[in-house]
């Protein structure tokens, strides 16, 4: 390889690679960001119909976290209500939580308020995130990735996504978008 010194790339102290090409303040953000260590997390599975057992996404999410070495503050599974979104936010913010993971509820069917709900609950909106994710959906569902209503943004200093419920989406908005910015987005909102 041209121009390599046959040494292994340079990494930040969390084992993150610092990438050629990437501005060397973005790589410094990186670089503090990741000296934040484990984040505290709460994930809420918006559902009717799903139960602890059969919650895979949910699931899925909260085996992430742990594997990412951060702490899972709290993980419930809640109806597709209103109400009772509203009150599982109002206990979420009342805990030690930097970042709060919604899943299930943002499409666009008459049952699906979660979006709503996070919507009134965001000081600011993160748009790229929305658009990083259907635009990520789309090389993988297609046009259908328009339906999804998916968000994030900061909530009372801490983090706060809504994602869609199914298990695919769950993870690709883990493994492309969430997983290697959280540490960054955390350090971003607490500033």
């Amino acid at each position: 390889m041209e121009g390599h010194s046959g040494g292994s790339p340079p990494r930040s102290s969390t084992g993150r690679v610092i990438e050629p090409g990437v501005s060397e303040s973005h790589q410094q953000h990186r670089l503090e960001a990741d000296r934040l260590g484990s984040l505290g997390i709460a994930v809420v599975t918006v559902s009717d119909t799903r139960s602890a057992e059969t919650d895979v996404s949910g699931r899925f999410l909260t085996e992430q976290i742990r594997q990412q070495g951060h702490r899972l503050v709290d993980y419930r599974l809640v109806a597709d209500e209103p109400s009772l979104i509203e009150e599982t936010l109002s206990d979420l913010l009342q805990t030690d939580a930097q970042v709060l993971l919604l899943n299930g509820g943002t499409g666009i069917s008459s049952r699906d308020g979660t979006f709503e709900i996070v919507n009134r609950h965001l000081e600011k909106v993160l748009p790229g995130f929305g658009e990083l994710f259907r635009m990520l959906s789309f090389h993988e569902i297609g046009a259908a990735a328009m339906l999804s209503r998916a968000t994030a943004g900061i909530c009372a200093g801490r983090i706060l996504v809504s994602l869609p419920g199914s298990p695919a989406a769950v993870r690709l908005a883990w493994e492309k978008l969430l997983q290697p910015e959280l540490r960054h987005l955390v350090r971003e909102a607490s500033r």
